[in-house]
């Protein structure tokens, strides 16, 4: 949902992790690759001193943090062109292992010795690979200190360093939560997130989506609270796959779908997907309005516009007009004041929510990153208020967990806004059927959490313009 140029695109899918349970390193030998696709194969102990060599000189580009981590990746990847599939692979599991439990590892990395890059690269090998099979290529000092290190249960480690976030964002968190609930928030981004798929119902329904996933092979089953919501098991390829190809089905996470149900737009309405990005809710809020009305996807980005015209093709809709902006203030805001039903802002914020996906963000946001990034978000919600017309909508929403990105952000708006109120989302969840577990009892504004909702990290708050 972040829409900062400084971080990741949300719908970027991700299946790195480790395990998380247990010791810090995993001690099950794991079979041992016996090859590698592209130039550089190598099998037995060369392929995995192979692959340490290129995750310790990644790993010093990547733990910089002065751009994403997958941007960082790809273009690692690019300049050795030789690497295979496999090794590529390998390489990005281990190197993301490290991200997600960088105060872990950091930790574990100051008692042993050699480069701090080798450590971490081994400790992530270690957690991806298993233990086992690092044992031909290390030094015996190593394997003495990788041993030891099996013997430490992570319930043992104090709660920050088994939450492995930075001290700022732990301590956020739990006051506000709780210690408990960190904790189980913080384990939970160390694991991967499931692979959700919104059905395009003015194509197909969810039924024939699933018969036709089943008969490729692929298992799937219906997801917890979306009504047009799929979970795959694994993470298929699903680029030559027709229910794709054809514009069946899209690749969103579930609490993303929820969002646009929140919207609640109907058919021949006016709404305003105010920063569409690539447009994975613009298409979701499209098919709900059977291609009827008038959708404007609003962004600021020429190159995430033009990401969005291909998936708008497969999708068969004819009613969504992408506008580019050049802010908030732009001229063509302005003409559409008062005409509008609904809007959306997905507005840009730090991505907290998504660290099961991109683990980077912990180590790259701060305090002061957030504190303008939410003078941002006022100033968006703020102007795409005055498009709608009287019983219009806007739903505010963020991936984000922090206070200061959300609640207070709706609290400061409805404080100077008294032509706006709030409505409880479970009011509108309702009126569609659809049943949240673990729904805010104060406020009436929607916080989902992957260790609750096994989705990313959402919020969203729905204000009515009163008549």
């Amino acid at each position: 949902m972040s829409r900062n140029p400084a971080t990741p695109q949300d719908n970027r899918q991700r299946s790195r992790s480790s395990k998380g349970k247990g010791s810090p390193i995993r001690k099950a030998a794991t079979p041992r690759p016996q090859g590698v696709d592209g130039a550089y194969g190598r099998s037995g102990s060369g392929l995995q001193a192979f692959h340490l060599q290129h995750i310790e000189r990644l790993l010093g580009k990547v733990l910089l943090f002065a751009r994403p981590a997958d941007a960082v990746v790809s273009y690692y990847f690019r300049e050795n062109a030789k690497l295979g599939h496999r090794d590529r692979g390998i390489i990005a599991e281990a190197i993301y292992a490290v991200l997600r439990r960088r105060v872990e590892f950091g930790q574990f990395a100051e008692s042993g010795t050699g480069a701090a890059t080798r450590r971490l690269g081994l400790l992530g090998l270690a957690a991806t690979l298993g233990r086992d099979v690092l044992s031909p290529f290390l030094y015996p000092d190593e394997a003495e200190w990788l041993d030891r290190l099996t013997t430490i249960e992570r319930s043992s480690l104090s709660p920050r360093v088994r939450a492995n976030l930075p001290e700022w964002l732990y301590d956020d968190l739990v006051a506000r939560h709780g210690e408990a609930f960190t904790t189980a928030l913080g384990d939970a981004w160390l694991r991967p997130a499931p692979l959700d798929l919104r059905v395009n119902t003015a194509k197909i329904s969810r039924e024939e989506a699933l018969a036709e996933l089943e008969t490729a092979g692929i298992a799937a089953e219906v997801a917890p609270m979306s009504p047009a919501g799929i979970r795959l098991k694994g993470k298929p390829a699903l680029n030559q796959l027709p229910l794709f190809i054809n514009g069946g089905v899209e690749v969103q996470d579930e609490g993303s779908q929820l969002l646009c149900h929140l919207v609640a737009p109907k058919r021949g309405e006016m709404v305003v997907d105010f920063c569409a990005g690539a447009g994975g809710k613009t298409l979701s809020l499209g098919a709900a309005m059977r291609s009827t009305g008038r959708l404007y996807a609003f962004d600021v980005s020429e190159k995430r516009l033009a990401n969005l015209k291909p998936r708008l093709a497969r999708s068969g809709l004819s009613n969504v007009h992408p506008v580019l902006i050049d802010s908030e203030r732009d001229a063509k805001i302005k003409r559409l004041a008062g005409k509008i039903d609904r809007v959306l802002v997905d507005a840009p914020c730090s991505g907290l929510g998504t660290l099961r996906r991109n683990p980077d963000l912990k180590w790259r946001q701060s305090p002061e990153s957030v504190l303008e990034l939410t003078a941002k978000q006022s100033a968006i919600l703020d102007s795409a208020a005055r498009l709608v017309k009287g019983g219009g909508r806007v739903v505010y929403a963020t991936c984000s967990v922090l206070e200061a990105e959300n609640e207070a952000i709706i609290r400061d708006f409805l404080a100077t806004h008294e032509n706006f109120r709030l409505v409880p989302v479970a009011e509108v969840l309702a009126e569609q059927k659809i049943e949240v577990p673990e729904l805010p009892a104060e406020g009436g504004m929607l916080a989902l959490y992957p260790h609750i909702h096994q989705t990313d990290g959402f919020f969203a708050a729905v204000l009515e313009r009163t008549r």
